[in-house]
């Protein structure tokens, strides 16, 4: 057993948020859960289970326009939970924060209006090599519609962006920046204040990929002083089907409509439309109006611990895990650039992640393995895949110690 420092903060009061979620009480193949796939979606506290049950057995209707109480209630809530995302971000007012699906769709919300609407032959959009697949797709589909190149900012052998390369690449043509705010596959956390003072100093717009971001670290937008910002509910403790697009409002009042529908209008004739105004001008048909009010109740249940309480437990626990790895032979770490966030993805010799993933579940420990959305990262580090293994505010030094050990056992049946 390692003698490394396993310790959280003392204020960390990690037994009462374990307690508040319920999935964390199970047993996956005879052993108690260990859930370390916090990347890809988080457990969710019976803080927003019960938001969402009580919103479906009290107060559900469709919302807007109505005039009946329950119509009341529910478009008061909805909205109420738009004004909690405006403060989660710090934005000036609360129409510049567009509810959609995920960060996915709001990146090609994004691509779609401001992008679509904007790009000429020969314009350039900057993004980085440790995109995901969602910050990279969409403005290959808007190149092929509007004749726009994609330039993209390399990283090192760390996964650190090399910033003066990415700043080379700004010049005359460019007319986008978007870039992860922290990447999914390496954890690394790019210097997202200094990257658009650079685009801004050419009066370039830059678009944030916050997925992994928003969970892990205080996010201002005022004083980033971003343009856009996305984000997805299910990775910050939050319902699935809901994410936030902000936008500084001088940019989305521009921008034309993505999809047309209900909602979105103030009038409508056979011979034309009159768009509402903001936010609900990109907010075409139903929303996920129980899954907003339960990313308004995630977002005041992660603020009650606090976000420098939760940035130290996750350092020490990523600082923990990383120098455990860094004891096990054979074992690579793919992400070591100086700041990151709590993403520890690694190989082993000889043994497919795959099988590294499954071996891990007969443990009970729940990891990602696969190239996470990320098959360029993948390809710049030679590696068909990786296990990754992420931390979120409800796990301890001692899964950290149970997944080491498991590892170890893996190398033992493989070797």
């Amino acid at each position: 057993m390692s003698t490394l420092p396993r310790q959280s903060p003392q204020a960390y009061p990690i037994e009462r948020i374990r307690a508040d979620f319920p999935a964390l009480r199970q047993q996956i193949r005879g052993k108690p859960l260990v859930y370390l796939d916090n990347a890809a979606s988080a457990q969710k506290p019976k803080q927003v289970i019960d938001t969402l049950a009580e919103f479906y057995r009290h107060d559900f209707s469709n919302i807007h326009r109505s005039v009946h109480t329950l119509g009341e209630r529910a478009t008061a809530r909805y909205e109420a939970s738009r004004d909690t995302v405006r403060r989660f971000l710090n934005a000036a007012a609360v129409e510049e924060i567009v509810f959609v699906r995920g960060t996915t769709e709001a990146i090609n919300l994004v691509a779609q209006s401001f992008g679509r609407s904007r790009f000429r032959e020969g314009d350039e959009i900057v993004i980085s090599a440790m995109e995901h697949h969602s910050n990279i797709v969409p403005w290959q589909m808007v190149c092929r519609q509007t004749g726009a190149r994609l330039k993209v900012a390399p990283i090192d052998e760390d996964g650190a962006l090399i910033v003066e390369e990415y700043q080379r690449l700004l010049g005359p043509r460019t007319k986008l920046v978007a870039i992860a705010h922290m990447s999914n596959a390496l954890g690394t956390l790019n210097p997202a204040g200094e990257l658009i003072d650079m685009a801004h100093a050419r009066g370039i717009p830059v678009l944030l990929d916050g997925a992994q971001a928003a969970p892990h670290v205080k996010v201002d937008v005022q004083a980033l002083d971003c343009d856009f910002y996305a984000f997805s509910g299910h990775k910050l403790y939050g319902p699935t089907g809901i994410g936030v697009l902000y936008g500084k409002r001088k940019l989305l009042e521009a921008m034309p409509p993505w999809q047309g529908g209900g909602e979105m209008i103030r009038t409508v004739t056979f011979e034309r439309t009159e768009y509402n105004d903001l936010p609900y001008k990109f907010e075409a048909g139903t929303p996920a109006i129980a899954e907003a009010v339960g990313l308004g109740a995630a977002i005041e249940y992660i603020e009650g611990i606090g976000w420098e309480t939760i940035a130290a437990h996750e350092h020490a626990l990523i600082e923990y895990a990383t120098a455990r790895a860094l004891e096990i032979p054979g074992l690579r770490i793919i992400g070591t650039a100086g700041e990151k966030g709590a993403i520890l993805s690694f190989t082993l010799e000889r043994i497919h992640p795959h099988d590294i993933g499954t071996f891990l579940d007969h443990y009970g420990i729940a990891v990602r393995a696969g190239h996470h959305c990320a098959m360029p990262v993948m390809d710049f580090f030679q590696v068909p895949a990786t296990a990754r293994a992420s931390f979120g505010i409800y796990n301890t030094h001692e899964e950290v110690d149970q997944l080491m050990d498991a590892i170890r056992e893996i190398i033992k049946v493989f070797g």
